[in-house]
C-alpha cells in the first residue's frame, strides 16, 4: 500500500485531508516547519508522523500530496519529481477523491468554514458523512454516503472540483493580492457554478449571487420575500436564536440554534435548504442544529476572571462587523473590545476605510502590527494608518498586553487570520498571574 506523504501537512486543508485518509485506513505521514500550529493537535492525537522538511523524507513507493503554498522547487517536491514519484496538488487530489461520494462543496467569500462545520454536523446525524473543514478538521467514514468539504475561491482553487451540490454563502471582494475587483470574484464563482452536477444553494439576498447562471437548479435562501427558503419570525436572545423557515411561502418548521448574529441564521438556513432537498429527516435536522458547538477559531470563548475572551478568524470588514454584532447579542450589557491584527498589507490597504468603520462599532479598539504575507511587498503602510481611522484606538504589543487588564467586565475579541493567538496567549498568562496575586 502506498504511503501518502503530505508536503505542508500543518496547512488547514492538508491537515484535514490527512486525517480523512488516515481514518479511511491509508498510511499517512507528512512534513512541515517545526513551529507549532493549532492544526497539528488532531494529527498528534491520531499519531500521524510529522517530520521536518528534508529531501530524504521522500522514498520510493510514496504518493506525494503537495500543499498549494509550495512550488515545484521545494526540496521535497523536487526530490519526488527526480525519483519519478507521483506528486499531486492538494486541490487536484481532493477533486478526484470526492467522486466516490455525494459531494457538497461549501464556498463563499465569508462563512465557508462555519457553514461547512454545521453542515457536516447535521448530515452525520442522518447518514455516514466524511468531511473536510477549513479549520483543519477532517474525518473519513469508511462507509460514507456524503462528503462535505470547504471549497476555497482563492486563486480559483475550487475550479478543481465538480461537486454534486454547492452552497454559495456570498460573493464579496477579498484576496486583493489575487482578484482585481468584485467582478473578477464573480467570474470565478460563475465558472464554479457551471461545474456543479445536481443543485446550487445560494444566498438570495446577495446581488452578485442573484446573477449566477447554472445548468442545474439554483435554490435561494435568505431573509427577503423572493427566496425559496426564507427565515421569518426571528427571535434573538442571550441564549441563541429561534426562527421559522418557509419554503416557497409555505411554513416548513421552526428551528433553534445556540448561535448569535444574522450570519449564523443564514448559515443554518443554507444547511436546512440542502437537507430539505436531500429529504433528510426534519426531526434529526432540528436536533443536530441545536447541538452544534461551532468550529475552531470562530467565536471560540473562554471566561477568565470577570472578562470574556473570544478568539475569532474575522479578517475582512464584513466579518468583523458580524462578529461584533454577535457578541452584542450574547453580551448586551458588557463593553465590546476589539483586539485586531490585520492580515496582509494588500488587504489592509484595499479596505483601510472599511476596517476603520467596522472596528469603530466596538466600544474600544486595540490594534496589533500587520501580519504580512511572504508573497507581498508592504511598501509604506503601517498599523498607524489604520489607527488614524479609528477614534481612540491604541496599539497593543505582544510583550505588554497590560492595558487590557483595565477592561473590567468586558468582552475581548481577538480577531485576525495571522498569529493573533499569540497576543491572546500572552494576555491570558498575564491575567492569570494577576488573578493568582489577588487570591
Amino acid at each position: 500500500m502506498t504511503v501518502y506523504h503530505f508536503v505542508g501537512i500543518k496547512g488547514t486543508g492538508m491537515s484535514a485531508l490527512a486525517q480523512i485518509l488516515h481514518n479511511s485506513g491509508y498510511k499517512v505521514q507528512g512534513s512541515d516547519v517545526e513551529k507549532y500550529f493549532f492544526t497539528q493537535e488532531a494529527l498528534d492525537d491520531l499519531k500521524i508522523k510529522i517530520l521536518p522538511f528534508n529531501r530524504e523524507n521522500i522514498k520510493p513507493g510514496m504518493t506525494v500530496i503537495a500543499g498549494n503554498a509550495f512550488s515545484d522547487s521545494h526540496e521535497e517536491i523536487d526530490e519526488a519529481l527526480k525519483q519519478g514519484i507521483e506528486v499531486i496538488r492538494y486541490h487536484t487530489f481532493l477533486g478526484e477523491y470526492m467522486k466516490n461520494f455525494t459531494s457538497i462543496g461549501v464556498t463563499g467569500s465569508h462563512g465557508k468554514t462555519s457553514t461547512t462545520g454545521l453542515l457536516a454536523h447535521v448530515m452525520k446525524g442522518a447518514k455516514p458523512t466524511s468531511f473536510l473543514i477549513g479549520d483543519g478538521t477532517g474525518k473519513g467514514e469508511r462507509n460514507a454516503a456524503y462528503f462535505v468539504f470547504e471549497a476555497c475561491e482563492y486563486r480559483r482553487h475550487f475550479l478543481s472540483y465538480h461537486p454534486d451540490y454547492a452552497i454559495m454563502t456570498n460573493i464579496d471582494f477579498d484576496h486583493p493580492d489575487y482578484f482585481t475587483n468584485v467582478d473578477d470574484v464573480f467570474q470565478a464563482f460563475q465558472e464554479m457554478a457551471l461545474q456543479v452536477n445536481k443543485a446550487i444553494i445560494a444566498f438570495g439576498d446577495d446581488e452578485q449571487l442573484q446573477k449566477i447562471q447554472a445548468g442545474v437548479p439554483v435554490l435561494f435562501y435568505g431573509f427577503g420575500e423572493g427566496n425559496d427558503f426564507q427565515a421569518r419570525n426571528i427571535e434573538k436572545s442571550t441564549a441563541g436564536t429561534k426562527f421559522d423557515v418557509f419554503v416557497r411561502n409555505h411554513f416548513y418548521a421552526s428551528f433553534e440554534i445556540p448561535a448569535y448574529g444574522d450570519h449564523n441564521i443564514l448559515n443554518a438556513l443554507a444547511v436546512i435548504a440542502l437537507c430539505h432537498y436531500e429529504e433528510l429527516d426534519t426531526k434529526i435536522l432540528k436536533q443536530q442544529l441545536l447541538t452544534f458547538n461551532g468550529v475552531k477559531r470562530r467565536f471560540t470563548e473562554k471566561r477568565l476572571g470577570n472578562q470574556i475572551l473570544i478568539d475569532d478568524y474575522a479578517h475582512h470588514p464584513v466579518e468583523i462587523k458580524a462578529t461584533i454584532n454577535a457578541a452584542r447579542q450574547k453580551y448586551p450589557d458588557r463593553p465590546i473590545v476589539a483586539v485586531f491584527q490585520p492580515h496582509t498589507f494588500t488587504r489592509t490597504r484595499t479596505f483601510l476605510q472599511e476596517f476603520g468603520e467596522s472596528l469603530g462599532e466596538a466600544n474600544q479598539v486595540y490594534l496589533c502590527d500587520i501580519f504580512g504575507s511572504a508573497r507581498e511587498n508592504h511598501g509604506e503602510l503601517t498599523i498607524d494608518d489604520l489607527k488614524a481611522k479609528i477614534e481612540g484606538a491604541e496599539i497593543l504589543k505582544e510583550e505588554d498586553t497590560s492595558p487590557l487588564l483595565m477592561l473590567d467586565d468586558s468582552v475581548l475579541i481577538f480577531m485576525g487570520a495571522g498569529d493573533i493567538q499569540k497576543f491572546q496567549v500572552a494576555y491570558e498568562s498575564l491575567l492569570q498571574q494577576q488573578l493568582k496575586k489577588a487570591q
